[in-house]
């Protein structure tokens, strides 16, 4: 082969891989971003629908519906997290979707975040699968909270949980375990943790149906909405 024909062959394969990474480019889509203008100062999330899809699109949902704006973070705890979305003012519930499938194994197999300060994770009961509107920002890392991915086989050979090794363990026992799905982190504050920070550090006690944990001056959302 000439060099000549060598040039042209090299210059056609520098070519065709900066054409992929143009495209690439292109196809490459932002993290949407959701503004919160609250009582103590505003903040910015953003979400990631190529970790949890569902998630993303249940929550960015809620904020398009404007369900958010109005509500309460009803559960403060300083050295833990911040959590809202459900309550209004008078502390009544408000009415919710049906509930989005549990992804916190799926999102954190896919590179997702952890359950580290500043980020986003929805809010459920014991049952994996009772998520709705609440979220949570977590103002510490709160390590317990993770997921925790199990491996591949039936029986999994090897099996580390809360500092506790198993061998051979029947893969339907790990799949149904419910201490294994953690909480689905979907996103974090990328601006205004500042504002984070002074909700966890308000007055807190009983408040509406709640014992404890309650701010004692209402710590209001004021609106959420998506921003560019």
């Amino acid at each position: 082969m000439t060099s000549v024909k060598r040039r042209k062959l090299l210059g056609a394969a520098v070519l065709a891989i900066a054409a992929i990474g143009l495209s690439g480019a292109a196809s490459a889509q932002p993290a949407p971003k959701v503004k919160f203008v609250t009582s103590e100062g505003d903040f910015v999330v953003e979400v990631y629908p190529d970790k949890a899809p569902k998630t993303v699109a249940n929550f960015l949902q809620y904020v398009k519906d404007k369900h958010y704006d109005g509500t309460i973070f009803h559960r403060v705890i300083s050295n833990f997290m911040v959590q809202g979305g459900g309550f209004d003012a008078s502390y009544a519930q408000k009415p919710t979707r049906p509930p989005v499938a549990h992804e916190g194994q799926e999102a954190l197999a896919k590179g997702g975040p952890k359950n580290v300060v500043g980020t986003l994770a929805m809010a459920r009961t014991n049952d994996p699968n009772s998520a709705s509107s609440q979220f949570f920002i977590n103002v510490k890392d709160n390590d317990f909270l993770n997921p925790t991915i199990i491996p591949p086989g039936d029986p999994v050979p090897k099996f580390e949980f809360q500092g506790q090794t198993y061998t051979n363990v029947p893969r339907a026992q790990l799949v149904n375990a419910s201490q294994l799905f953690g909480y689905t982190v979907f996103g974090r504050v990328v601006s205004g943790m500042d504002v984070v920070n002074k909700i966890k550090a308000v007055p807190t006690g009983a408040g509406g149906p709640f014992p404890t944990d309650v701010p004692k001056t209402p710590v209001l959302i004021k609106s959420a909405a998506l921003v560019s």
